[in-house]
């Protein structure tokens, strides 16, 4: 094969379709322009950095996310691989430590024989074989050139959280623990009394912002960031209401305060950032506050008044294409079938959703060089749901999808348990990936 298939970016969807041409024996060029230049968000050198939170969410099959781990996994996924070295304690999530994440990714990327990786920036989109996986942070002159092959651009804004290291903390006022004491103790467990959550509340929601850049001001209306519901900054969460947090990432329910015996009014979790669990990130708080005001509000959290910050929360403007209009369900251009895309730019939404959507990506290049035919993911899947959504002409007021039961196929019949309904589609949607693999 004398043409290289062409990868921009190396994150988790490029790294993950680099990884699927390799094991079908394919060469290709991996472009990374970190470290000669980053992104507003990406602070680390190795590839597949995650930026807003280390957790790969719930790692139960029969949820939505664990279903499609599984379904990674059952497709050779090095994402999956490289976060099992790299897991750290999480109860019924699977979270990694970051730099031992990104490492392991790299790593394994550098040292095949059929990836050969390119430390520079792409500015425009290649011709010939290419699969663009540079994620909602695309540098400027890139997003232009791709902008004027899809004609369209759409956008929301994205925030990370902030982490905090062990030692800062007050453990006589924090405690261990997981929601109903399923798993290990995992989390760290800041509650809070009636009092002190209203006097949390009032100073989060009279915070100061952090100024918006000049490229995002036009994007900025009166009903505030047009932001993904699932990366919600804190900061506007909590002006829906003021109960709103205690519903969401405060939400008490299953722990119980050792000091009183009792369940707390309000509780902020802490998740362990690295397996040496010396840092840890605020669940749930990503936030556009501005630093002083991110010290300051959450100092008063119970534990953390004085806690060291080592990263404090950003928000970043993060854009995608339209792609109901532009894709195939296998990720590539229906005007320019050798031109693919994986990744959040494609409106799959999440670390995993990414991933999978680049496995997916490079598994289909493979086999359109080789001459076969495209696969098709049952929709009973949920990448086979996923690819389906984002490729749907009909959809119309296109926003970024993640996994969720929601867009799988109904059950044949009535289930009222709503555990074993999960199960049950679960179950079924990767005996129909077992059934197609086979097959190819």
């Amino acid at each position: 094969m004398s043409e290289k298939v062409k990868v921009i970016g190396a994150g988790l969807a490029g790294c993950e379709a680099a990884w699927q041409l390799a094991k079908a024996g394919i060469e290709c060029e991996l472009y990374e322009m970190k470290p000669r230049k980053f992104t507003p968000a990406h602070k680390y050198k190795g590839f597949a950095e995650l930026v807003c939170s280390n957790s790969l969410k719930a790692d139960r099959v029969e949820s939505a996310a664990g279903m499609l781990k599984e379904e990674m996994r059952r497709l050779g996924s090095v994402t999956m691989e490289c976060a099992e070295l790299a897991r750290v304690s999480a109860g019924g999530a699977l979270a990694v430590d970051r730099e031992k994440f990104s490492d392991a990714v790299t790593e394994r990327i550098r040292n095949s024989e059929f990836i050969t990786v390119i430390e520079d920036e792409v500015t425009e989109v290649p011709e010939g074989r290419v699969i663009i996986a540079t994620g909602p942070l695309t540098s400027d002159a890139l997003a232009e050139s791709i902008g004027k092959i899809c004609g369209e651009y759409l956008y929301f804004h994205d925030a990370a959280a902030p982490i905090v290291t062990f030692e800062s903390l007050d453990m006589e006022k924090a405690f261990f623990a997981s929601r109903y004491g399923r798993g290990d103790a995992d989390y760290i467990n800041c509650p809070m009394n009636k009092e002190e959550y209203e006097r949390f509340y009032e100073a989060l929601v009279n915070a100061e912002s952090a100024p918006l850049k000049e490229h995002d001001r036009e994007h900025f209306s009166k009903d505030g960031f047009k932001v993904y519901e699932g990366c919600m900054p804190v900061e506007v969460l909590a002006k829906r209401g003021e109960d709103t947090l205690r519903f969401g990432p405060l939400k008490p329910v299953g722990l119980t305060d050792p000091r009183t015996g009792k369940r707390p009014w309000a509780c902020v979790q802490l998740r362990a950032e690295n397996t040496a669990g010396s840092m840890y990130n605020l669940v749930g708080f990503q936030t556009n506050l501005k630093f002083g005001e991110q010290k300051r509000v959450f100092s008063m959290i119970p534990g953390l008044e004085n806690a060291e910050f080592m990263r404090y929360g950003v928000m970043h403007r993060n854009t995608f294409i339209n792609s109901p209009k532009l894709l195939n369900e296998q990720f590539n251009m229906r005007e320019r079938p050798e031109l693919y895309f994986a990744g959040q730019m494609t409106g799959v939404e999440g670390y995993i959703e990414s991933a999978a959507s680049g496995i997916f990506a490079g598994l289909n290049m493979a086999r359109q060089i080789k001459g076969l035919t495209p696969v098709s993911l049952p929709e009973t899947t949920m990448l086979g749901a996923l690819s389906k959504y984002i490729s749907s002409p009909e959809t119309e007021n296109f926003q970024p999808m993640g996994c969720n039961m929601g867009i799988l196929p109904e059950w044949g019949e009535r289930v009222k348990d709503k555990k074993l309904k999960y199960k049950l589609l679960a179950e079924r949607g990767l005996a129909d990936l077992d059934r197609l693999t086979a097959e190819l």
